[in-house]
């Protein structure tokens, strides 16, 4: 066939789409998509047109790309292209295409030159959502906003400013999208695609940010990602069933393609789908990056090109489950299990979100983070198929299945973020209820623990302990009795031996006074050290400065230094009553903390310190330094001990559920004979597993006062901020913030997503300067996200402890239902 038939041929194809196209958008759609239900509420009674033909898996439309200026589609197999969603498919017999948005060819109709334009936010899936939009688009810009619902699609669009010329409305469409509105476009007026629409009200009582469309941060989302997805995902399309497709409103630009060569392949005016001949092995690509289905490019209403990956929901899920939790980092089947129905209910429930723009959903944590067939994961393929077609229904209906990365402990009720009441999205506990969930991460002894009950001696059962695992001669159960006893000359000569050994010096010779304190002193030093490193290191004067208490004159001239030093450094400790009492024997207990303080801190116990892992059967867990996971089993008579405050306490058993500090001993078998657990820094819930469980954030008062310059109400200079209100979960709802010309109110998700928090449970602390001004705040918080929905982390959590998915969905969405869509 000659080149320029070809073109002739593609241009009259083209031409012959773009009158259909209007065509299509003068009549109903009911006989290509299924009906959209009339009214629907979070709580509607179900019916048919709620919840997709059950007998066909959907295809989801994601926005790759909305303002390119050039787009390259590839492949290393045979580049497939169609004009429309229905057509088949036709080789290009080129494996690279190049796109271009360019002025409309003479072929095409021009539009009038003294048309007018204004700027559209389309998609609001309720009139409250559209009117709290307007309320602050006044407030932002100034500009009157007028919502209008769109008859077609059922959902509720705003009209921004006058009518005007293109530039007028691309200058305001720019202010918008500064101010947050990233939805607005520039709209000809009386355009096909925007039929007369039924008139609206406003008011101002709006006082949530209802700009852009929400989402849920994903673990490895960045801060300013998510400090971007703080309002509540809106659907334009509830049940699921509206087919979004382009605007059918005239643009001024074309499609241009061309091969590598340069030349030109073709010019369209429609839309235009690119796929590949063998998917699986060559699939089509967009900026280098393989996806599955196909590629649909056309000239959006900015001029530029907006590129959409059209793909089955299976598909889809497949690409979105490893990047909104990580199978690497929290590779728990069954949370796994229910990010993938948790994602494919977001994605029925929401789709069409974006229909005005010719999408459905976004690749971006404003809807949920799609990264294609390259982030894919075997395990989280499998958790998907293992779900195929399952969502998550209320009533019937595919509930917004809302998700926050990090909730620290507990989620919260959805109207106190998002300031609309949903029954099954109910703050909840991100914890198994009850000690019994402990019990997998439970480590036990058979030991008896110490009969330690004065205070002087709570620290001595953990000393004893170490002191028996390094084989000084300790009975079983110590008490209080053995502790205050005198040392025998015995048992001081054969732990000063030890102290030798373990500090690999030679044997000691010890006089009958070791049982006294200076003679003790200078034994146990030249145990440890292997010299007279007092004696060197003091002069007369030193020693004397040291021995300042009332008996000091009864130390012999032999032992001062040694004395001295063990005080100075504070290893040896004088009585209450500032005496050291050299002419009585030293009990027990005082030559067990003496030798335990000085031996740990030189390090001469063959002690190791780690952060545990959950445990598992038993076994210690620690991971080392490279992040590796090394089991180490506990011996069934270990010394256990659980720290309290500064102090450490012996205990039958000891609960390690991850993130614990703790310091242990390996015997000569490899297994662990004493076990140190600090408490886990993130705490015990289901979540403690995310690095975000816990975060602090300073902020001067002058940056505080420049987030805050969104806020509505001149408050003057800020003075201070404080928590008026709290939720369910405790998070702040109501911010107070107090100026000098008065005080201003920040409510709901706007508090995270304009202070640029990581979550809104917090406390603040202020810092003062010397005059008592407040110059700063303090935020000491737990969690990343909005905290509303099912916890990421938690789930995984959740899972650890043998929770199924189901049981992990219904516990963060309160009355639920897994239904089978297909």
């Amino acid at each position: 066939m000659p080149k320029v038939f070809r073109k002739t041929l593609a241009c009259f194809v083209a031409i012959l789409l773009f009158v259909s196209s209007f065509a299509l958008a003068q009549n109903s759609s009911d006989q290509t998509r299924p009906r959209r239900a009339e009214t629907q509420t979070q709580t509607a009674t179900p019916s048919s047109s709620q919840i997709p033909d059950a007998s066909a898996e959907p295809l989801i439309r994601i926005g790759l790309s909305t303002d390119a200026r050039s787009v390259s589609i590839t492949t290393s197999g045979r580049l497939m292209y169609a004009l429309s969603e229905t057509a088949q498919p036709e080789p290009l017999q080129i494996a690279r295409v190049r796109l271009e948005a360019r002025a409309l060819s003479p072929d095409f109709p021009q539009p009038s030159p003294d048309a007018n334009y204004h700027v559209e936010i389309a998609g609001a899936a309720t009139r409250i959502d559209a009117e709290r939009a307007a309320t602050e688009i006044k407030s932002a810009t100034n500009e009157d906003a007028q919502i209008s619902q769109d008859a077609r699609t059922n959902t509720w669009r705003i009209q921004v400013g006058q009518n005007g010329t293109r530039n007028e409305a691309e200058d305001l469409r720019s202010r918008l999208q500064d101010a947050g509105f990233v939805n607005a476009a520039v709209v000809q007026t009386g355009s096909i695609g925007h039929p007369p629409a039924t008139a609206g009200g406003t008011d101002t009582s709006a006082s949530m940010n209802t700009r852009g469309s929400g989402a849920q941060p994903s673990p490895s989302a960045s801060p300013a990602q998510t400090a971007r997805s703080s309002t509540l995902p809106r659907s334009a399309n509830a049940g699921g069933m509206v087919r979004p497709v382009t605007r059918a409103s005239v643009p001024t630009r074309e499609l241009v393609a061309f091969s590598t060569a340069a030349a030109t392949l073709f010019r369209a005016r429609a839309p235009v789908q690119f796929s590949s001949d063998n998917e699986q092995s060559a699939p089509v690509r967009f900026n280098e990056k393989p996806y599955r289905g196909r590629l649909e490019v056309f000239a959006n209403e900015r001029g530029t090109l907006t590129v959409v990956n059209v793909i089955p929901l299976e598909a889809y899920v497949r690409g979105v489950v490893p990047n909104e939790l990580s199978p690497g980092g929290y590779p728990a089947l069954e949370a796994l299990k229910a990010q993938a129905i948790a994602a494919r209910t977001y994605a029925v429930k929401n789709r069409g979100q974006f229909a005005s723009q010719g999408f459905d959903l976004l690749p971006t944590t404003r809807s949920q983070v799609y990264g294609g067939m390259s982030t894919e994961h075997p395990l989280t393929d499998f958790a998907v198929e293992s779900t195929r077609g399952l969502i998550a229904t209320y009533n019937g209906e595919p509930i917004n299945a809302l998700y926050t990365s990090t909730c620290g402990g507990r989620t919260e009720d959805v109207e106190n973020i998002f300031n609309e009441a949903t029954p099954y999205l109910r703050g909840r506990e991100c914890a198994a209820e009850g000690r019994a969930a402990f019990a997998p991460f439970t480590i036990k002894s058979s030991r008896d623990t110490a009969d330690i009950r004065e205070e002087q001696n709570a620290q001595l059962a953990r000393d004893a302990a170490l002191l028996a695992v390094h084989s000084f001669q300790i009975p079983p159960r110590i008490t209080d009795a053995w502790l205050t006893a005198p040392v025998t000359q015995t048992e001081a000569r054969g732990w000063l031996q030890n102290v030798a050994r373990l500090s690999r010096q030679n044997a000691l010779v010890t006089n009958d006074d070791i049982t006294h304190a200076p003679a003790f002193s200078s034994a146990l030093m030249l145990a440890v050290f292997g010299e007279t490193r007092a004696d060197t290191l003091l002069n007369s004067a030193d020693v004397e400065y040291l021995l300042s208490f009332r008996d000091a004159t009864d130390v012999p001239q032999q032992n001062r230094a040694d004395v001295a030093m063990l005080l100075r450094d504070g290893f040896l400790a004088l009585y209450p009553d500032a005496t050291l009492r050299p002419r009585e024997p030293l009990t027990r207990a005082r030559c067990i903390r003496t030798i335990v303080l000085i031996m740990e801190s030189r390090g001469n116990f063959q002690l190791q310190k780690g952060t545990t892992r959950p445990a598992s059967n038993g076994a210690l867990i620690v991971r080392s330094a490279r992040n590796h996971d090394q089991p180490i089993q506990v011996s069934s008579d270990a010394y256990l001990f659980r720290s309290f405050g500064d102090n450490s306490y012996p205990a039958r058993s000891v609960v390690i559920v991850g993130g614990e500090p703790v310091t242990f001993h390996v015997n000569a078998v490899g297994d662990v004979d004493f076990l140190e657990v600090r408490p886990a820094p993130n705490g015990a819930a289901a979540d403690h597993y995310s690095p975000f469980s816990n975060w602090t954030v300073q902020m001067s008062v002058a940056e505080a006062q420049q987030r805050l310059r969104q806020v509505n109400g001149i408050f003057g200079n800020l003075r201070d901020l404080h928590v008026a209100a709290r939720g369910s979960s405790r998070r702040a709802i109501d911010l107070e913030i107090i100026g000098t010309n008065g005080t201003a109110h920040l409510r709901g998700g706007r508090i995270r997503s304009i202070l640029g928090l990581r979550e809104q449970l917090f406390v603040i602390d202020r810092r003062y300067d010397d005059a008592g001004h407040i110059i700063g705040f303090t935020f000491i918080g737990r969690g990343w996200g909005h905290g509303v929905g099912m916890c990421q982390v938690g789930a995984f959590g959740l899972a650890r402890i043998g929770w199924t998915y189901d049981r992990i969905l219904k516990n963060y969405y309160t009355g639920i239902e897994l239904t089978k869509l297909y």
